[in-house]
């Protein structure tokens, strides 16, 4: 569902909610049938409804997903979310800072970046130190 009277830190917030509330449909909804993902800057991680839905399901799998907002800047189309995501990872439960950038057209998100910056398990805050 496209609304291009939707202005774009509306839809990047819908997007969170529903990422955070493990709503498959309703986070898909939020882009747009042919949007893209990356890894920034053109690593292509998903392409079309089917590949984010496929990727978001098995994301929530993970039992203590969450994003937490830090801080948003938002510039005409763009939108620059940095977050602390907690996940699961290989080596256990951990988070991730993340830098999202949004680029909304016509209501939904057309297409999105994501950088990792450091990431922690409870392993690494015992003695071991930060995982990167």
């Amino acid at each position: 569902m496209t609304n291009p009277t939707i202005d774009p830190e509306s839809v990047v917030q819908r997007q969170l909610d529903a990422f955070n509330a493990r709503d498959v449909e309703a986070l898909v909804e939020v882009y747009a049938p042919d949007a893209q993902m990356f890894e920034h800057p053109a690593k292509l991680l998903a392409s079309g409804s089917a590949e984010l839905r496929e990727r978001f399901t098995a994301r929530f799998r993970e039992p203590n997903l969450h994003a937490t907002l830090l801080r948003r800047i938002v510039s005409g189309a763009f939108v620059v979310d940095h977050e602390r995501v907690a996940r699961t990872f290989l080596e256990g439960a951990g988070e991730i800072e993340l830098v999202m950038i949004y680029e909304v057209r016509s209501g939904a998100i057309a297409r999105s970046w994501t950088i990792m910056g450091p990431k922690t398990t409870a392993i690494a805050n015992s003695s071991i130190g930060t995982i990167r």
